[in-house]
C-alpha cells in the first residue's frame, strides 16, 4: 500500500493523479491571461467529456509564444490575438492555420468611487492619477489600449499616468489593489465569478480599437507528443458547450 501511494504521489507531481487522468497523458495548454477565468470552466468541461487531464500556464501571449519558440513543452497556445499563433506557424513551431475561437472586448475598470466614462475626458481628469494597461509589447489587450488612446488623440497626455502589467492578470492586480486608479482590461475578467460585482466598469466602443480576434493553434510539440489530446482540445474550443462558456464571459463568437 505504501508503495502504491508513493507511486501515485510521484505521478501527481508530474501529470496529476485521479480518475480524470487514468491511463491518459496530460496535455499542457498555454493560455493568454484574459482567458484565465473562462479556461477553468473549459478545463473542467473538457476533462469531464474526454477524460484527458490538462495543465494550464497563464501569461501574456507574447511571453508564452517566446517560451514555445525556445522549446517549452506546451501542446496548445490559446492566444489573445492571431499574431502570435501565426508567428509560431511561420517559424515551424506550430501546425497551422490558427483558428479564431473568440473576439475579445476592452473595458475601463475601477475600484475607486469614480464613475467610468468611455470618452477621453475621463482619463485626463486630475482624479485619475494612474492608468493600468497590459504591456503592449507582449499583451494584445495592451496593444489595443494604446489604439484606444490614439483614437482620441490622448496618447501623449496619458503616457505619464500609465503603469504596465506584464499581462492582463497583473494589470488586474494593479486595479484591484488600487495601485492604479483605473485600468483597461478584458471584459471576460469583469464578468468572471471571481470579479463580478467588484468596482465599476464600462465597455469601450468597438470602433476605438481593432477587433481582438483570439486564436488557438497546436504546437509542434503537441503534434509530436500528444496529437490526439491536442486535436480533441482544439476541436473542443469550437464545440457548443465551449462557445456557451465563452459567451457568458463576454466574448463575441465567430460564425459557425
Amino acid at each position: 500500500m505504501k508503495k502504491l501511494l508513493f507511486c501515485c504521489a510521484l505521478a501527481a507531481l508530474s501529470w496529476g493523479c485521479g480518475p480524470a487522468g487514468e491511463g491518459k497523458e496530460t496535455i499542457r495548454v498555454a493560455v493568454a491571461a484574459n482567458v484565465q477565468f473562462a479556461m477553468e470552466e473549459l478545463k473542467a468541461a473538457f476533462e469531464a467529456e474526454h477524460g484527458i487531464p490538462m495543465e494550464i500556464a497563464i501569461s501574456s501571449s507574447g511571453k508564452l509564444t517566446a517560451q514555445i519558440q525556445q522549446g517549452a513543452p506546451y501542446d496548445i497556445l490559446v492566444s489573445a490575438d492571431m499574431k502570435y499563433p501565426e508567428a509560431l506557424v511561420n517559424s515551424g513551431k506550430a501546425v497551422g492555420p490558427p483558428r479564431v475561437y473568440a473576439y475579445g472586448a476592452l473595458v475601463l475598470w475601477t475600484l475607486t468611487e469614480l464613475e467610468p466614462e468611455a470618452g477621453p475626458g475621463f482619463l485626463l481628469q486630475e482624479q485619475v492619477g494612474k492608468i493600468a494597461i497590459a504591456n503592449p509589447r507582449n499583451a494584445p489587450y495592451g496593444e489595443q489600449a494604446l489604439r484606444y488612446f490614439d483614437y482620441y488623440g490622448i496618447g501623449g497626455q496619458v503616457a505619464p499616468k500609465l503603469v504596465y502589467g506584464e499581462s492582463i492578470a497583473q494589470t488586474n492586480q494593479y486595479i484591484l489593489t488600487r495601485a492604479a486608479d483605473v485600468g483597461l482590461t478584458a471584459k471576460s475578467v469583469v464578468l468572471s465569478p471571481e470579479m463580478k460585482g467588484k468596482g465599476r466598469w464600462i465597455e469601450l466602443p468597438a470602433e476605438t480599437y481593432e477587433p481582438i480576434a483570439q486564436g488557438a493553434v497546436i504546437t509542434g510539440y503537441g503534434r509530436e507528443n500528444h496529437p490526439e489530446g491536442s486535436r480533441l482540445f482544439l476541436d473542443f474550443l469550437f464545440s457548443p458547450g465551449a462557445r456557451e462558456i465563452f459567451r457568458r464571459y463576454g466574448y463575441v463568437l465567430p460564425e459557425g
